[in-house]
This record gives structure tokens, C-alpha cells and sequence, in this order.
């Protein structure tokens, strides 16, 4: 079998030492949406929960919160405020649906910080935060936006031209009840309008960013983003309530609300 010279082989890595060096390749900087809120925006609502609760009705929780699913199940405690934290504890069996918390808004651009933990009391804890108009017509119960945090995934769902809305909503109902396939365009269209990434939860505090601007909504944890989607109900001019839901424990601090337009 021949061999390479050895003159030829030092030439060889002579050549090769001398290549220029490949150029790193740019990265995307991390869109910072918090500094973003509070560089552009005016703060026009903000919450540390340096309160205590006093009873368990709609308005117990105090500085213009309230909870629609008190008058559903009085006798049962659903939220509390201990240690400048909001902790949830929803019942759904007791309440109809998980709880649901909200507080005015009312913003086109702008959107909330705030600090969440799930605590680990129960499997499955989940977080959906976003947006209400209850003004609005032909939508069902006024659902504009939604983030929803589950234990392996984040959704972002455009809910006003989406699924809430009343007539596709109606014709989506037809399919689920008869336990059918959707058709084809309907299935089609709905896609459009929500997007799924992966994510791992934990049981440590996080910052968390629900950002909008014009068509677009974004998601952001601990300072990096982790979702953006656009559709046309993002752009709803004025997102009247800011809504807290859970399937069942949910804890939440540091509430502040932005308005950038």
C-alpha cells in the first residue's frame, strides 16, 4: 500500500492551518419583552398581594380583583393571599370549571409581568393567563387570548377568531359531540390560529411576560422567549380583562400591567 511522503504531509497540514477560520454564525438576540413593557409602556395596574383575604365572596381578594367562580361555590376557598403571594386552589367539581380570576386591563399593545410557581401540591398543575372582552359580540363569553402553561407544553391560542367564535364554535360543536373528525377545512383553520411548543415545568418561581403588539402574541420565561404567534384576534383593540385560570394549585406574585397603546 503507497504512503504520503512526508514532505507532502507537512505541506498538506501547512494548508490546512492556514485556512481562515469559518465565521460564527449570528445568532437572533433574545427579544426582551419586560424591558420592552416598561421602557415603552405606561404601568397601569400593579399587585404585590401585601394583604390579607377577607371572606370568600367575588370581590374578597381585594384591589379590584375578582373571582367569578366564588358565587359558584361559596363554601369553598378557592383563592387565598398569604406571604404576598396569590395562591390558587382551584375545585372545579365544586365550581363547574376551574377558577377563574380577572382584573381590568385595557390596552391594543402592551401587555403583564408576573411571578409564578407551581407548588407541587397536585399532579397535572397548569396556568392559563390572557385576555377577556366580555363587551365583545359573537364571541363566547368575550374570550379573546389565551397562554396556557401545561407540564410538557405551552399553547398560544388565538380564541377571538378561533374556537370562541360563535359560528365556528357552533359548527365545531356538531363534531364534538357526535365524538366526530373535524372536516378538513375547519381542522385546517383552527390550526392557524394557536401554536404549541415544548416546555418542562418545575416547582421553581419563574418571571413570566404576556406581551402583545399588533397581531402578534408572545410568551417570555425568566427573560427569554419561549412562544410568539400571530393571528388577527391578537389584535383586538382593547383587551378589557387580564384572566388567571387553573386546573388546580397555582401560585402568583408580582403582578403589572402594561399599556404601551
Amino acid at each position: 500500500m503507497k504512503t504520503i511522503p512526508s514532505i507532502v504531509f507537512a505541506l498538506l497540514l501547512t494548508s490546512l492551518a492556514t485556512l481562515p477560520a469559518a465565521e460564527p454564525k449570528p445568532t437572533k438576540p433574545l427579544r426582551d419583552d419586560a424591558s420592552w413593557l416598561r421602557e415603552k409602556g405606561t404601568l397601569i395596574f400593579q399587585d404585590a398581594f401585601d394583604r390579607k383575604l377577607e371572606g370568600n365572596g367575588i370581590k374578597a381578594l381585594g384591589n379590584g380583583w375578582e373571582s367569578a367562580t366564588a358565587e359558584r361555590a361559596p363554601n369553598v376557598k378557592q383563592a387565598d393571599l398569604e406571604q404576598r403571594t396569590l395562591k390558587i386552589n382551584s375545585d372545579g367539581k365544586a365550581a363547574g370549571h376551574g377558577v377563574h380570576i380577572h382584573h381590568d386591563a385595557g390596552f391594543a399593545d402592551g401587555g403583564t409581568t408576573l411571578r409564578f410557581r407551581f407548588p407541587g401540591l397536585n399532579k397535572g398543575e397548569t396556568f392559563t393567563v390572557g385576555h377577556v372582552d366580555r363587551e365583545m359580540k359573537g364571541v363566547h363569553a368575550g374570550h379573546l387570548c389565551y397562554a396556557n402553561l401545561y407540564p410538557a407544553s405551552i399553547l398560544l391560542r388565538d380564541h377571538k377568531t378561533g374556537i370562541s367564535e360563535e359560528k365556528l364554535r357552533a359548527r365545531r360543536a356538531v363534531f364534538l359531540e357526535k365524538k366526530e373528525k373535524l372536516p378538513a377545512d375547519l381542522e385546517a383553520l383552527l390550526q392557524t390560529k394557536e401554536k404549541t411548543v415544548p416546555w418542562k415545568a418545575d416547582h421553581e418561581w419563574h418571571d413570566l411576560t404576556l406581551a402583545f403588539e399588533g397581531d402578534e402574541m408572545r410568551l417570555s420565561i425568566d427573560g427569554g422567549l419561549v412562544a410568539s404567534h400571530r393571528s388577527e384576534g391578537y389584535a383586538h383593540p382593547t383587551k378589557r380583562w387580564l384572566s388567571f385560570s387553573a386546573s388546580n394549585t397555582l401560585w402568583i406574585s408580582d403582578v403589572k400591567i402594561w399599556k404601551v397603546k
